[in-house]
């Protein structure tokens, strides 16, 4: 029977169930000590490349429109090494593993988030 995926901020509390924490974020959160760190592993090949995570934000530019954001996350997602990183996370789910996705904590609206789409990427592929 497969696995769970769950999304969270890294700064969120741990729950039981959590299963592996796994921040999915280009950048280490700053300031955060070792021995602070939620996360259990931090894979980010999985993050928005800088390019993208600066358009999203708007760095010297509009922001970038969510729909336009999400064609760009999934097709960065479809190239090495998201691909492998991906490929691998989903079999650890396949197997039975539950993880939980963490994000940055300013990343508020799930909805609008690359963890989500990485959730449904995970779930597309198990």
């Amino acid at each position: 029977m497969p696995g769970e995926v769950r999304t969270r901020r890294w700064n969120d509390p741990v729950e039981p169930g959590d299963g592996a924490r796994i921040l999915v974020c280009r950048f280490r959160p700053r300031g955060v000590r070792k021995a602070d760190e939620t996360w259990d592993e931090w894979w980010r090949d999985l993050g928005p490349t800088p390019p993208l995570l600066a358009a999203a934000l708007g760095k010297g530019q509009p922001p970038l429109p969510w729909a336009d954001y999400r064609a760009r996350y999934l097709e960065e997602m479809s190239l090495d090494p998201g691909r492998f990183h991906e490929r691998a996370l989903a079999g650890r789910v396949a197997a039975g593993e539950t993880v939980t996705l963490l994000c940055s904590s300013s990343c508020t609206d799930e909805t609008r988030c690359h963890r989500s789409l990485l959730r449904d990427l995970l779930a597309a592929r198990i």
